[in-house]
């Protein structure tokens, strides 16, 4: 899946998620600081979902020589690597939901493999 249509796809839910959210979530008296994000939820999303269908074993090397590097033109607000893993423990309840939302129908049957795809 090509990354502008992923992202579309992603920020579409994240617009509905992040409504429900927000009403669903209790209010607490605790103080946070109120640190702004750089990125929206909907990019931290896509970089994260788009890893698993690269061919990067590590999301470091990922991030810093695929994302930094190809994808500024999609995010121009990119932030360092240390600050986006900051960033993605924000991303993984609504990550869990749209990935939970968009899973194939089960057909009772599973296997695992864990050879490369580029192996045969």
């Amino acid at each position: 899946m090509e990354i502008e249509k992923l992202f579309c796809e992603v920020d579409d839910f994240c617009v509905i998620f992040e409504k429900k959210w927000q009403q669903e979530v209790l209010p607490s008296s605790e103080r946070k600081r109120n640190k702004k994000f750089n990125l929206c939820l909907s990019e931290v999303m896509t970089i994260i979902i788009y890893f698993h269908q690269s061919s990067y074993r590590n999301f470091k090397d990922y991030y810093t020589k695929h994302v930094c590097n190809y994808f500024r033109k999609y995010f121009p607000n990119l932030v360092s690597y240390n600050r986006f893993v900051e960033l993605k423990k924000s991303a993984l309840i609504p990550l869990c939901w749209y990935l939970n939302l968009h899973r194939g129908q089960s057909t009772g049957i599973n296997f695992i493999d864990s050879t490369s795809p580029n192996c045969v």
